[in-house]
């Protein structure tokens, strides 16, 4: 009896009777002379196959039908694939078969399957670009740090992956940014299970470092050699881009996007229609700050005020390298100086740049509330941070009632 065969042969094939797989038998049959690939069945596993091609190229498969149809299963090429795996193989996929699963759509699905890059791009079109103020931070950091995903499955990405990929950035590009790329990869994952896919998110479960709120500013020390690294860019809108971030205090997102149309130059004012909270914001505009503008202006045939170097009709993008490089420049400037000999400015951030504005702020005796408004902060806890620089009233109020207390001694 032949317990092998279980399906017809196609056309262009040939079939054989039933026969004990085994090494020595496999490479005992000799290639089909007759233009046709053979399939020879094992006696002990039914429906697996050892197919020989007219050229001599040989492979296990599975035949069987499922679901009313007859369907091959490629389970490996010999002798790659041994006897005895085959075997294995083919056992499993016959369980599920029996259970009701269908192995061979499951393996189209898996080819049909996004990649992460395919995943993050509907992820921006999507939803990042529609809903997040913060879509373009999305867009440059997950481009920049998760290259190593981009051609993988999705089903193919398990968690230690992104463990590994946490682990890089934390060494390489701060243990901040490595708890926001955390954040973000888990957030496209999150979006793929609500648009129907049935896998598990493998950023889940992944402990964050322990972050404390930063305060870092530029000390008045440092302020003069940063200012001097940022004018000596070569490249005029990066220069530009940088000292408007200094001289606005403005979110470095709202800043590549600055527009021509939003710059009231009778008021001397910068219209952000759309912040991070959602609500514009008129941010005031210093002599030093319209001068470079309308320096730009003149030379600038693009919407944007800092366009991109080679597609004007976009702007800027990906400055991190550039701030890095920077932050060296400066590093360099200021160890020149006898008393900052160890010290440094590369644990600054470019959003640190916007605290500096508020700090300084602080330092010269504004009001948390005027700081607040000019920062576009809608709460008070945000602005909270710049308390401790303003200690001028403080101070006053607590040498009065010192020389209160010591005046009624001396009396």
């Amino acid at each position: 009896m032949n317990h092998g065969v279980t399906a017809q042969p196609e056309k262009g094939t040939t079939m054989t009777t039933a026969i004990n797989f085994t090494k020595t038998v496999l490479d005992l049959i000799p290639r089909p002379t007759n233009g046709k690939r053979t399939y020879h069945y094992d006696s002990q596993v039914r429906g697996l196959a050892f197919v020989i091609q007219t050229s001599g190229a040989t492979s296990f498969y599975l035949v069987k039908k499922i679901e009313g149809r007859s369907a091959k299963i490629l389970l490996g090429k010999y002798p790659d694939l041994s006897v005895e795996n085959a075997r294995k193989k083919a056992k499993i996929l016959l369980g599920q078969i029996a259970m009701g699963e269908n192995p061979q759509a499951e393996r189209q699905r898996r080819r049909n399957e996004q990649t992460f890059k395919e995943l993050f791009e509907e992820y921006m079109t999507r939803y990042s670009k529609l809903y997040k103020k913060t879509w373009l931070s999305d867009q440059q950091d997950i481009s920049r740090l998760c290259t190593k995903l981009f051609h993988k499955k999705i089903s193919a990405i398990d968690k230690n992956d992104i463990q590994r990929l946490w682990e890089t950035i934390s060494a390489e590009n701060g243990k901040h940014m490595a708890n926001t790329i955390l954040r973000r990869v888990k957030a496209v994952f999150n979006k793929a299970i609500e648009w129907g896919w049935q896998g598990t998110n493998p950023a889940a479960g992944i402990k964050k470092h322990k972050e404390k709120s930063r305060d870092r500013f530029i000390q008045p020390g440092e302020m003069p050699h940063l200012i001097q690294a940022i004018k000596d860019q070569n490249d005029d809108t990066l220069r530009d881009y940088f000292l408007i971030l200094l001289l606005t205090g403005a979110r470095r997102t709202n800043t590549v996007m600055m527009r021509w149309d939003q710059l009231n130059w009778e008021m001397a004012e910068w219209r952000i229609p759309d912040t991070k909270n959602g609500d514009p914001v008129i941010v005031p505009l210093t002599e030093t700050a319209l001068t470079l503008l309308r320096n730009r202006l003149q030379a600038s045939s693009s919407i944007w005020v800092f366009p991109h170097k080679t597609k004007p009709e976009k702007h800027i993008l990906n400055l991190e390298l550039k701030w890095r490089a920077i932050k060296a420049q400066a590093t360099a400037y200021l160890q020149e100086q006898k008393e900052y000999a160890t010290s440094t400015l590369m644990d600054v951030r470019i959003h640190d740049l916007r605290r500096t504005f508020g700090s300084y702020q602080a330092l010269s005796g504004t009001s948390l509330q005027i700081i607040g408004k000019s920062l576009g902060h809608r709460s008070t806890h945000s602005t909270q941070i710049y308390a401790r620089l303003n200690m001028d009233a403080v101070r006053a109020s607590v040498n009065k009632a010192t020389d209160m207390m010591l005046a009624l001694q001396s009396a």
